[in-house]
């Protein structure tokens, strides 16, 4: 029988935290918010950044941030969004604003 403080105890030695990321997981983020200004970033820097293999970090990382909406994978790279930066107690940069219709010039 499982019990309530055999699941903490064991969610604990993880170091799984009360949204359920490990310390990979808050790694990657940690490492794409504060030393990349929450990206875009590739994924091998990303990798390289964090001490993993690349295929770590897409296989085992990557999959559960973006359920979590806390990563995006855009073309360029990957980049934090504002749910990551507040789960690490950060305030998310402010977002450039452009007002351009489309005939503007640019």
């Amino acid at each position: 029988v499982l019990t309530l403080p055999m699941a903490q105890a064991a969610l604990d030695l993880f170091e799984v935290d009360e949204s359920g990321l490990d310390r990979l997981d808050r790694a990657v983020l940690d490492v794409l918010c504060r030393r990349f200004g929450g990206g875009p970033v590739g994924v091998s820097t990303l990798a390289v950044a964090v001490g993993e293999e690349r295929e770590t970090v897409e296989e085992v990382a990557e999959p559960f941030l973006v359920r979590m909406g806390m990563l995006a994978r855009p073309p360029r790279g990957r980049v934090a969004t504002p749910a990551a930066w507040h789960h690490l107690g950060l305030t998310p940069p402010p977002v450039p604003t452009v007002d351009l219709t489309l005939f503007d010039d640019v």
